[in-house]
């Protein structure tokens, strides 16, 4: 449970490195400028300077989970070892309250030449645990890891894999106030990670303060309550998980937090939102979009403009925009896009996400084999797409996305994305639990004990 007390604040971080074109440029500048300050010189500079961070502010509550987003390069990694102490800024103040447990690197803090249940009783010792202490904690920690009899050899042996799972099971076992985990459970296999994050949330529960480093968006928006993009080694925003992801995708993708053309959702011309009935056919001419039944006014929307959707329109069974979707429903959904310019080979995509941001589904036209998309993109032509799919989906609230894009070599070019852009109920489903339904049958075939 999180609370209003601040266990980490970060005020005005900056940390600045110096590169150097020769070695000896760098033993000048450990020299040279002390020498020159005590005679009163003024002081040269032997090398580059390289700003890692700059002017980076935020705090953490106590039980408050966070997630830590950026491309490559941003400063990530810097920022957690300094708020782990490993670093010190060039300039500005940390402050953390009670003791931290930090999964910086694989394997970090641990020595090869130990065996595993050395580097436990070492690596205990470096988090303030008494022998005693980690001694009760030990058999939880090995069966955590889960490596056997790899556990008393030693750790130049570990496969990656079980490196982070030793190095996990210490740090989340000895129930720290504050847990720093940089990417390494990335490395674990699926069932390692589902572990991991069920430690994670029970020691969010017991009030640990949990700093997630990571670029699985949908990790940050399933565990974190609120998240910080850095950006070019500054705090490009801070806040609620789902739009900081919204905002990470945009730079991933190239889009500038300038550009006033795909910042704010597309605007919609007055006279060309007409009242639509359901039974009228899709749009080919507005964007008629935005006065559908189920359409989410909370949308977030962009593109380059070079294509729009214009309308969609959502059936099950027959039944146009219904109010909600019954499990084995037949869900038919169509909508038409306008190419504003030439687009070569266009993609149509959508995907199904919970309320919580988790997908539950998503495929697109490349994928499908969709050789008809081949043929679109003409600067003013309009094409209609239909997407048809039972709906197994357990009881609950669905957005749908949808989005036209093109790829340019490497790059994927989005025209038209309309996150989250229409919402729908499945109805209550009693005899399933969790999100898909995967048509599970039982059969039970009693014994006679007598036989």
């Amino acid at each position: 449970m999180s609370s209003d007390e601040s266990v980490i604040s970060v005020r005005n971080v900056s940390k600045c490195f110096y590169t150097y074109d020769k070695p000896r440029d760098r033993l000048k500048q450990a020299i040279v400028p002390r020498l020159q300050r005590w005679v009163g010189y003024p002081v040269d500079t032997y090398g580059k300077q390289f700003w890692a961070l700059r002017d980076i502010s935020f705090e953490v509550k106590k039980g408050e989970t966070v997630g830590i987003v950026g491309r490559n390069g941003s400063g990530k990694s810097t920022l957690l070892q300094i708020i782990c102490g490993t670093l010190a800024p060039t300039i500005g103040e940390i402050e953390t309250r009670g003791r931290i447990a930090a999964l910086l690197e694989l394997g970090s803090g641990f020595n090869p030449e130990f065996t595993g249940r050395e580097n436990v009783y070492l690596n205990g010792a470096v988090l303030g645990l008494t022998r005693e202490e980690v001694d009760h904690r030990f058999d939880a920690i090995a069966s955590f890891a889960d490596i056997g009899d790899f556990l008393d050899q030693p750790v130049k042996a570990y496969s990656s894999g079980m490196a982070v799972r030793l190095a996990f099971a210490v740090q989340a076992q000895v129930d720290p106030e504050i847990l720093v985990v940089d990417e390494a459970l990335s490395v674990g296999d699926a069932r390692f990670q589902a572990k991991c994050f069920e430690r994670l949330r029970q020691l969010k529960e017991n009030g640990t303060s949990i700093l997630l480093v990571t670029h699985s968006s949908e990790q940050v928006v399933t565990h974190c309550s609120r998240a910080i993009l850095l950006e070019q080694s500054r705090v490009e925003m801070i806040g609620e998980s789902r739009p900081v992801i919204n905002r990470y995708t945009d730079i991933l993708f190239g889009r500038n937090a300038d550009d006033d053309q795909t910042c704010a959702p597309l605007e919609v011309p007055e006279d060309a939102v007409a009242p639509v009935t359901p039974e009228a056919q899709l749009s080919l001419e507005s964007d008629v979009y935005a006065s559908r039944i189920g359409y989410n006014p909370h949308e977030y929307r962009w593109g380059d403009g070079a294509a729009t959707l214009l309308d969609f329109h959502l059936s099950t069974n027959g039944r146009e925009f219904p109010a909600s979707a019954e499990s084995g429903d037949e869900i038919v959904l169509s909508f038409a896009i306008r190419f504003n310019r030439a687009v070569i080979n266009p993609i149509l995509g959508f995907t199904i996400k919970t309320k919580e941001g988790v997908t539950v589904y998503g495929t697109n036209s490349y994928l499908l084999g969709c050789v008809e998309s081949r043929a679109m993109g003409e600067p003013g032509s309009v094409a209609t797409a239909n997407v048809k799919f039972v709906n197994r989906l357990a009881t609950g609230d669905y957005f749908i996305s949808l989005g036209i894009a093109s790829r340019e070599g490497e790059d994927i070019i989005p025209h038209d994305r309309r996150y989250d852009s229409i919402h729908f109920i499945v109805e209550p489903t009693p005899k399933l639990l969790g999100l898909i339904d995967l048509g599970a049958a039982m059969t039970i075939d009693p014994v006679d004990s007598n036989v």
